[in-house]
């Protein structure tokens, strides 16, 4: 345990985790809170209807309910939405009345709000750590998240990678038919959106090749660094990137069989693009992706006419 002094007092470790499974569905959050000479204080508690972002709110604020006010403490946690939202993005809310810099609502404004309060009382220096790297209590706090899930009926917070724990998410979708494509994406990073589109043309334009085009020119553009969630309904894109491309790379760019990549330059320049960032997912979409992709497709079809 850390032995910084703030003002007299010894700072106080707490470690906050919280999850869904599937997401939306049955969530749980853990907390440890580490005191001086104290044995670990542990909390937990779960919904049977919520989000992965709600229950990581939710564990900082009942970390943060359970310290005394103006107790110094620094607060540990693998998610960089909750990091980056209290530390970085909710003055910028705050500021325009909790609203996106688009002018839509700030998702769980409720728990922002009561966190922002809670935050506002207590001297609490925000830390990121990485997930399931081992460390100790973070790996405590995953297992009282987990447990809280399976209590509720769903899976283990660990099972998968669901993305949302990434500094940005990218929705992608394509249309292409008849050598004309179009693609429409929707760029998401806490509480801001922006909607790009894009169009092709030409003989070798198929729905597979724009997907990996698509995808490489949306991580171009994005700032070099931090960690990106990719929501693809592709299995092309989404299994191609996150599994076969390791294959393909080793074997200089060919199949099992022996046989060239297809699209292969196209695979290279995502491969390329992917390796400017920490880290780069390719979750499998769930419901929660459904309405985003509704709009989108929308979108990439007429991207498509106008190619």
């Amino acid at each position: 345990m850390s032995e910084a002094v703030d003002g007299g007092v010894k700072r106080i470790e707490v470690y906050t985790d919280g999850g869904a499974r599937p997401n939306p569905g049955p969530g749980g959050w853990g907390v440890v809170v580490l005191r001086p000479g104290a044995e670990p204080q542990e909390l937990s508690g779960g919904e049977e209807k919520t989000t992965n972002n709600r229950m990581e709110l939710t564990a900082a604020i009942r970390a943060l309910e359970a310290l005394t006010p103006g107790e110094p403490a620094t607060v540990f946690t693998d998610s960089q939405y909750l990091r980056r939202g209290i530390t970085e993005w909710i003055s910028g809310w705050v500021a325009r009345g909790w609203k996106r810099k688009g002018g839509g609502a700030v998702e769980n404004d409720d728990l922002w709000r009561r966190l922002a309060s809670l935050d506002h009382d207590h001297r609490v220096d925000w830390k990121w750590l990485r997930g399931h790297s081992g460390h100790r209590w973070n790996e405590r706090a995953d297992e009282l998240a987990s447990a809280e899930v399976r209590r509720q009926g769903g899976g283990s917070t660990g099972d998968e990678d669901s993305g949302a724990d990434h500094q940005r998410e990218i929705f992608l979708r394509i249309s292409a038919h008849r050598g004309r494509g179009g693609w429409a994406a929707l760029l998401r990073e806490g509480g801001d959106e922006e909607q790009l589109a894009g169009s092709a043309r030409g003989s070798g334009v198929t729905a597979n090749r724009l997907d990996v085009l698509a995808a490489a020119e949306l991580l171009e553009k994005l700032p070099t660094g931090g960690t990106v969630a990719v929501w693809s309904g592709s299995d092309y894109l989404r299994l191609g990137a996150s599994q076969w491309i390791h294959g393909w790379r080793k074997r200089s760019w060919k199949t099992r069989d022996g046989k060239p990549v297809a699209n292969r330059d196209a695979w290279e320049r995502l491969d390329a693009a992917a390796r400017r960032h920490g880290g780069v997912a390719w979750p499998q979409p769930g419901e929660a992706a459904a309405e985003i992709f509704k709009a989108l497709d929308k979108r990439a079809r007429e991207a498509r006419e106008e190619a």
